[in-house]
């Protein structure tokens, strides 16, 4: 008797442990995880305000040599009970957001500089302000968090995909702004790097359309809900597998089978 092809599981009366992923087939799972190769990170205006992901991205700035990235959201909730009752609740306020980014310090902009790329194309000259941000017009190295410039709002994007192109997600950081900087020089060591803390409004779901150019040779890309339909699965497996129902991604739970089928 032959093996069974791998499935997935998406009710309890399915669930064979020694022969089913949870919620998603994972047999091509290298190929279809974010990995930080494919992460791409953009610093731009400070609102996305619904335009067009080809309009706004061309007024955006990718950012290299970045080494890591976090970003945190909080929610400041407190509990609280009512006389008369032994149940308890929740009362929330607004999320907070908080990001952070290391960088390379190479020859060029800085990281500084490459933040605030917004104030630089709207032409503002960096030397005018009573505390000047940059030591020329054309500056590529920014200081001075004391300088106006750094008063100028900014944004920033993060794009995800996988190593066969498919759009995994993508969030812009709306409002930024600095609170700290710092670059450390030690003996020894075999870079230098520039550190920059920074809050924002919100993160803002968005979608990059596709850019960087058409998916190559027009292939069907992997689609979680109906994996087994990809080129990708038919080149490497050569035949189909249980496909996912659509209902796994678009809700949280899926009903038992009436009939108590497994």
């Amino acid at each position: 008797m032959s093996n069974p092809t791998p499935s997935a599981v998406v009710n309890a009366n399915q669930w064979q442990f020694q022969n089913s992923y949870i919620e998603r087939l994972m047999d091509h799972a290298a190929l279809t995880a974010a990995h930080p190769d494919d992460t791409l990170i953009l610093a731009g205006p400070p609102r996305y305000l619904n335009q067009e992901p080809t309009t706004i991205f061309d007024r955006m700035l990718p950012i290299g040599m970045v080494q890591q990235m976090q970003v945190t959201m909080q929610k400041p909730t407190v509990p609280a009970m009512a006389i008369g009752s032994g149940r308890g609740f929740y009362l929330s306020g607004k999320a907070q957001g908080t990001a952070s980014i290391a960088r390379l310090f190479v020859n060029g902009r800085n990281l500084l500089r490459a933040l605030l790329s917004n104030a630089v194309v709207a032409g503002i000259d960096v030397t005018k302000f009573d505390d000047k941000g940059g030591a020329f017009v054309d500056a590529k190295f920014f200081t001075n968090l004391d300088s106006e410039l750094f008063l100028i709002p900014f944004g920033m994007a993060v794009m995800f995909r996988d190593k066969i192109h498919n759009d995994l997600g993508a969030f812009y950081l709306e409002l930024c702004m600095i609170n700290t900087w710092s670059l450390a020089v030690g003996a020894g060591q075999n870079m230098i790097m520039e550190n920059v803390n920074m809050l924002f409004d919100r993160a803002l779901p968005i979608t990059s359309a596709g850019i960087g150019g058409p998916q190559p040779n027009n292939l069907t890309y992997y689609n979680p809900q109906n994996p087994s339909a990809s080129d990708l699965f038919q080149a490497i497996f050569q035949g189909p597998a249980i496909d996912i129902p659509a209902a796994v991604d678009n809700q949280d739970v899926v009903s038992p089978n009436p009939g108590g089928a497994g």
